[in-house]
């Protein structure tokens, strides 16, 4: 095949080309009621009533830890509850992951050809090993050399900014699994931070140094306070680091803000950013990503970003709205992103400067039209799709194909404002190598 039928083919596979020539399918959806209660151990109720062992939000963060073992990442926990309002309902709720299996087993009925069964099988507290900072409330379960994270708001230290490592509250949006399967990362809000934690106990070891233009001066309890005093750099509040990946070989961790920083326009803004890390030597760079749709003309946040091969990304734009807020989804999508050549924008400030040097996207699943196809109504989508994670492959009808799961965050609130039942669920789909456009998919290898 010459050149020119090579550049012909891929951008048909694009789907330049007339619709998109992608067989992605929908194979299973799975559930766990928003209700039960998880494996911490923890009794007793939050400072809003809500119980400390309670088992929800569990599609803030997801990843794949081999064969059906999944880890699935809460985020700072129930908030819902109106308790205190100058906490922004924060409780003492300990971050936390839980491991689960998801089992894929052929359907004997029903639309979609597989069942996909959940099990939570463990739950893992995350804490440091040397004393953190608090506010008026200390976690009752700390003890020598085992201090609790925290999700309430009001746990830092005012003397220091966003990015200092003893401050006592996390909220954890993404998790991924080292290669080696002993230890995880975990990406947060409120710094933002990344940490590394050992996978069989909790215990926080590594910390990872970030660019100090992602911090924020000025930390407040309250959320609407913090951004108000803080507009000119840093993250917004609330909208830190949403995401985070791993390359295949376990040596570079890509973060995703959620929103531009203040600098580059803040929430709203169409230049987001990528922070790339080197695991061994913790060297930094950074890039730019668009996050605006021009379907839609508008720009939104960005949720998740799932590593393809060493250079290309999945990740996740999604609007607020469907199941768990009683309106009706509109923007569900995965966008694939090459940062092959793209460069460094670490000492770029602003929006102009960042989308001039942003790499183009391209539409890989646009989620809300498969699951509408499955008979999913855009009031039953939830409204925060926030977690993806390749899982093993499958043999369908004697064709191997790659899966990739995409979880919710229900918030901790088990039914919706009007009273729908609101679970924990998983979307499973499946592709094969002709679906990514010429792109090349290297699953993780996880060792046991």
């Amino acid at each position: 095949m010459n050149n020119i039928s090579r550049s012909l083919l891929a951008l048909l596979c694009a789907g330049v080309f007339g619709s998109q020539a992608h067989a992605v399918d929908l194979i299973a959806i799975g559930q766990l009621p928003g209700t039960a209660s998880d494996l911490s151990g923890l009794t007793g109720n939050l400072e809003s009533g809500v119980a400390a062992n309670l088992l929800g939000g569990l599609g803030s963060g997801l990843a794949w830890a081999g064969g059906n073992t999944f880890l699935a990442l809460p985020d700072r926990g129930p908030n819902a509850n109106p308790w205190n309002s100058a906490l922004d309902d924060t409780t003492t709720y300990i971050p936390r992951f839980h491991t689960l299996s998801l089992v894929l087993t052929p359907a004997t009925g029903g639309t979609l050809p597989y069942t996909l069964t959940a099990t939570v099988t463990g739950t893992t507290l995350l804490y440091s090993t040397q004393p953190l900072v608090y506010g008026a409330a200390v976690p009752a379960q700390n003890g020598a050399g085992r201090y609790y994270f925290s999700g309430r708001s009001d746990n830092f230290d005012g003397g220091q900014n966003s990015a200092y490592p003893f401050n006592g509250r996390l909220d954890p949006e993404a998790i991924r699994v080292s290669r080696t399967g002993k230890t995880v990362f975990v990406s947060d809000e409120y710094g933002p931070y990344v940490y590394q934690f050992d996978r069989a106990t909790g215990a926080r070891g590594r910390v990872f140094t970030l660019p100090a233009n992602l911090a924020i001066a000025q930390q407040y309890a309250q959320g609407a306070s913090e951004i108000s005093n803080n507009t000119s750099s840093g993250r917004v509040t609330n909208k830190g680091m949403e995401g985070l990946a791993i390359t295949p070989d376990g040596k570079t961790l890509f973060g995703f803000m959620q929103s531009p920083l203040a600098q580059d326009g803040g929430d709203g803004g169409r230049a987001n950013r990528i922070i790339a890390i080197d695991v061994a030597s913790g060297a930094v760079k950074q890039y730019a990503y668009d996050n605006y749709i021009s379907d839609t003309a508008k720009a939104y946040n960005s949720s998740e970003i799932l590593a393809l091969n060493s250079h290309e990304f999945l990740v996740l734009e999604r609007d607020g709205k469907g199941l768990g807020d009683d309106s009706s989804a509109t923007v569900k999508r995965l966008y694939k992103v090459d940062l092959a050549g793209a460069q460094d924008v670490s000492n770029l400030s602003g929006e102009a400067a960042l989308l001039a040097k942003a790499p183009t996207k391209s539409l890989f699943l646009d989620i809300r039209a498969k699951l509408n196809a499955a008979g999913v109504t855009d009031a039953n989508i939830p409204a925060k799709l926030e977690g993806i994670a390749f899982g093993a492959d499958i043999v369908v009808n004697g064709v191997t194909k790659h899966t990739l799961f995409v979880a919710n965050d229900n918030d901790f609130l088990p039914t919706s404002p009007k009273g729908k039942t609101n679970p924990n669920q998983w979307f499973v789909f499946t592709f094969t190598d002709a679906d990514l456009g010429g792109s090349e998919f290297v699953n993780q290898t996880i060792a046991n």
